[in-house]
């Protein structure tokens, strides 16, 4: 019998300090959701992996998750997987999930770490990794989970999101005795792909000798998109001041919506929606000056790479702002027919300020910048 077929057998403690823990060399990150959470677990896949050497870590996400996964040095494998209780864009077919659960099995985790935010629910994957008999799992939970969790951190946050999501999950996995003194995001963006940006923004008509930056206006879900025509007004303010050329960029299903945008901005924009690669886009982010975008993954791609953020911030989850990086958040509230039903997501911290803008997007790409210009309220009325 291998070692890991050994490690499936050995007893597991209900509660504890998780010393158990530092055996396991074959574990198990779930965390089914998209782009951004995955990059705001870094720094805790980081903690694991630093704290056992040798340990190998398969993520276990979505489709677009795992999009991104490739470009985390400390994930060693992905098993790509659209749960039914993860909102996604795709979704598996109700017999596949055995199938999954047949996979886990094979591969005979030592244990299993389940990673949510503060208004998920943890038990359904808790659920598939005790059919899947990984012997030790580890997860906050608001109520006891018995054996769904042999480690078993009681949510602290139970209203209200208290802590960033990265300080969450750095402290979940310090519970078993991994932890890091590096917290920043993880993502590698290669010399090619940095290359391949700039080749693109040539083609597209952008002069790369005057200053330019990159506005992501779009989102994976609607309440979290910011409105259309105040970004308008704040890029032309800012080529009209400064000269600055407005690269747009979002998914093809988006590239409409940001060519309403293109058009009504004019002159120094350039719709580059749909026509990146995942890896091209990094290498533009890790070059662009400053980007402004939605809360969405390419904030946290920016984090990760140090590229200074404008982030127009949904009154939604509190605690996903850009982490580790030079950065201005400026709120807005969700409409009121857009809200979600889950009622922890119906509370935000106040106050909630600065209050976004077109203004207030201007002055935040002029703070950034280190330029001196103030932004007077009549100069946005055009």
């Amino acid at each position: 019998m291998d070692s890991s077929a050994v490690m499936n057998h050995l007893p597991v403690e209900k509660t504890g300090n998780g010393s158990d823990w530092q055996q396991c060399k074959n574990v198990l990150c779930f965390r089914p959701d998209n782009m951004g959470d995955i990059l705001m677990t870094t720094p805790a896949f980081r903690a694991l992996k630093a704290s056992v050497p040798g340990r190998k870590l398969t993520l276990l996400t979505s489709s677009a998750g795992a999009a991104i996964a490739p470009f985390i040095p400390e994930i060693d494998a992905i098993i790509p997987f659209d749960l039914p209780w993860v909102q996604t864009a795709s979704r598996q077919k109700r017999d596949e999930l055995p199938q999954l659960i047949r996979r886990l099995k094979e591969e005979a985790f030592d244990a299993a770490i389940i990673f949510n935010v503060q208004s998920q629910n943890p038990l359904p994957s808790a659920l598939i990794c005790y059919v899947a008999e990984i012997p030790r799992t580890l997860g906050y939970c608001r109520e006891n989970p018995y054996e769904l969790l042999t480690n078993w951190v009681p949510d602290p946050e139970v209203i209200v999101a208290s802590r960033h999501e990265v300080e969450r999950q750095l402290a979940l996995v310090t519970s078993v005795g991994s932890t890091t003194t590096d917290k920043r995001l993880s993502l590698t963006v290669t010399d090619l792909a940095r290359k391949e940006a700039l080749e693109n923004l040539a083609r597209a008509g952008l002069r790369l000798t005057d200053p330019w930056l990159v506005l992501h206006a779009g989102v994976s879900e609607v309440k979290r998109r910011f409105g259309a025509e105040q970004y308008i007004r704040a890029a032309r303010q800012l080529r009209t001041e400064t000269g600055f050329q407005i690269v747009l960029t979002c998914s093809q299903s988006e590239w409409q919506y940001v060519e309403t945008i293109r058009q009504g901005i004019g002159e120094k924009a350039y719709n580059l929606a749909g026509r990146l690669s995942l890896e091209t886009f990094i290498g533009l982010i890790a070059q662009a000056p400053v980007l402004i975008a939605n809360n969405t993954g390419p904030v946290h791609m920016a984090a990760a790479l140090g590229t200074p953020v404008v982030v127009l911030y949904a009154m939604t989850n509190p605690q996903h702002t850009p982490w580790m990086v030079p950065n201005r958040v400026l709120y807005f509230e969700v409409p009121k027919q857009l809200r979600s039903r889950n009622r922890l997501l119906q509370h935000f911290p106040e106050p909630a300020e600065p209050r976004a803008s077109a203004e207030g997007i201007v002055q935040a790409v002029y703070d950034l910048l280190g330029q001196q210009q103030t932004v007077p309220s009549a100069a946005l009325t055009e």
